[in-house]
């Protein structure tokens, strides 16, 4: 089984992510440096740069284990439930649920035959996809997959029933209804409205029978997969060790895993790096430069670099404090030097990062124009005026300005698992507020109550995390979405419009790709305005692995295929 999805990501700094669906694609090569890999001083790799030492299953050992770090303890494993985002228990849901598209090197969708013998558009108006289901798909308590489940899904998505507490997922308010096809593995999903993205829904499919009512959507899947369907299911949560192992499920029907077992861990960025060099762990990430430095000339570890769509911004909290002001949100904007931050980010790395222009392509991506504008560049001065016509009062150097007599004063946090460039980061965005007469405290969490107590809950003023895999445009929706009570979608820092989310039910709904992209750089110019995030560069995929795992490592656009990962005989 191929898993394609990987969800938001939400990262602290430069190193914590939340999932979106997305994939990333294969080139051949075992670990040395490809084009825009390190070795080769460029912005970054090319769009279709991958590294997964690529080989033919007989190669491979039948059996062992793959160790990988994850970054917190899961507590949620449904990735479509407003407090399941998190990309690690996206990813390890990717695993044992059925991801019905893989994507290629380009990040272009293909359905999964173990899952899918077809799905297509079969009428255009109104637009009906039509999925023909493989008939051995079975679910773990022996049910095979149905219409019920995407019909359960549906309507746990569509944003209807408002006891569901759904992270917003785009598409799934477009359907007027699903049915049962022709046939009893033959599913017909009608929308009202096109969608372009369709693919994207019902990718992963979850169970009906753990899905179709809002306790079971909402509770079922606290600390575990209640069902699966999968060449992997779970074998064991073991709480103490913070480990997740997955293991071969004996009643799957396709082709067997060259593995017996996937075990996730949770590690703080620091600790996965020394249990990495300690073989605790198979592979861990590079990016960072102490840790580049640290494992480049490891004998046992092979450097592999993709091109993953991956974004770290900071995200600004205009649901409360001086933040609510639009002035203060741009004027933070201006204060910020993005150049400055990214050069800490890539600083003794080989290759040199640029700021980051646009919230919904990567500047490897067809479509990528830079609209950051007036609020993208550095502009002390100007912030400095908007500050003063929103009334805070300069007070001088090195004291915050006040207004009415409270003090412009501004939380950011962070977690406590911070790496030591995270807190370099923090501590030069402190400085640079600061020439502003705007005070920040860095506030550290706990690791494992960083998105849950803190960003998901809107209790911060600044957070710095990432974004992944965002492959089909329409998937960035709900980070825009105008929050509903307490349901906020994606959108961590409450901030819309009705321009903004009229210009992206647009994009979405058009099938005119060239328009879509225009619709698309026009919302982006938008979200600078409106102050949402401060975008500061693409992250590049730059792993270490341990030699001899093959057909693993930085996939870029593609997809990870855990049936195909192994170990070199």
């Amino acid at each position: 089984m191929t898993t394609g999805t990987r969800l938001w990501a939400v990262a602290a700094a430069a190193t914590l992510a939340l999932a979106g669906c997305g994939g990333n694609t294969p080139s051949p090569g075992s670990g040395g440096p490809a084009a825009g890999s390190p070795g080769a001083a460029s912005g970054g790799p090319a769009v279709d740069a991958a590294d997964i030492n690529p080989q033919p299953l007989d190669r491979l050992k039948d059996g062992g284990t793959l160790r990988t770090s994850i970054q917190q303890w899961i507590t949620q494993y449904n990735s479509q439930q407003v407090d399941g985002t998190q990309g690690d228990g996206s990813a390890i849901v990717a695993l044992v649920e059925p991801d019905l598209f893989s994507y290629d090197a380009k990040g272009v969708p293909h359905p999964v035959p173990d899952y899918l013998e077809s799905a297509e558009v079969t009428s255009t108006s109104p637009q009906v996809v039509t999925y023909k289901l493989n008939p051995k798909a079975r679910w773990s308590d022996g049910a095979p997959l149905s219409y019920k489940d995407f019909q359960a899904q549906w309507k746990a998505l569509n944003g209807r029933d408002k006891s569901y507490l759904s992270a917003g997922w785009p598409g799934y308010d477009l359907i007027g209804k699903v049915e049962q096809g022709p046939g009893p593995q033959e599913v017909k999903v009608t929308y009202d409205k096109p969608f372009a993205d369709w693919r994207q829904t019902f990718d992963p499919l979850f169970p009906a029978a753990a899905y179709d009512t809002p306790e079971k959507f909402n509770k079922g899947w606290l600390e575990k997969v209640p069902i699966t369907a999968s060449a992997w299911k779970i074998g064991s949560y073991d709480k103490t060790a913070q480990t997740i192992t997955a293991v071969r499920d004996p009643n799957w029907w396709g082709a067997k895993p060259k593995l017996d077992s996937v075990v996730f861990r949770a590690l703080d960025p620091a600790a996965a790096l020394d249990a990495y060099l300690n073989k605790e762990i198979d592979y861990v990430a590079a990016i960072r430069p102490e840790a580049y430095g640290r494992v480049k000339d490891d004998p046992d570890t092979a450097i592999r670099v993709g091109a993953r769509w991956d974004e770290v911004h900071i995200t600004l909290n205009g649901g409360r404090g001086p933040l609510q002001d639009l002035k203060v949100r741009n004027a933070v904007e201006k204060a910020v030097d993005r150049g400055a931050l990214t050069e800490v980010a890539f600083k003794d790395l080989p290759f040199k990062g640029r700021p980051l222009g646009n919230h919904f392509f990567m500047p490897n991506q067809e479509g990528y124009q830079d609209n950051s504008g007036e609020y993208g560049k550095y502009d002390l001065e100007g912030a400095k005026r908007l500050l003063d016509e929103a009334g805070w009062k300069d007070n001088g150097a090195g004291q915050p300005r006040t207004k009415d007599g409270a003090p412009l004063k501004l939380s950011f946090v962070i977690s406590a698992d911070s790496t030591s460039q995270q807190a370099d980061q923090a501590t030069l965005l402190q400085n640079m507020l600061a020439q502003a007469g705007i005070q920040i405290t860095i506030d550290k969490v706990p690791g494992n109550d960083y998105f849950e107590k803190y960003v998901y809950r809107g209790d911060f003023d600044l957070v710095s995390f990432r974004n992944v895999d965002q492959l089909f445009l329409s998937q960035a929706f709900p980070q825009y979405q105008k929050p509903e009570g307490e349901n906020v979608y994606q959108n961590y820092g409450r901030i819309s419009s009705p321009e903004l989310v009229d210009l992206l039910t647009k994009a979405q709904t058009t099938t005119d790709r060239t328009e879509a992209v225009k619709l698309y750089n026009q919302a982006d110019a938008l979200v600078w305005r409106l102050g949402h995030t401060i975008e500061l560069y693409q992250r590049p995929q730059v792993l270490a692995v341990r030699k001899g795992l093959a057909n693993f490592g930085a996939g870029g656009l593609s997809s990870d295929d855990f049936t195909k990962a192994g170990w070199e005989k």
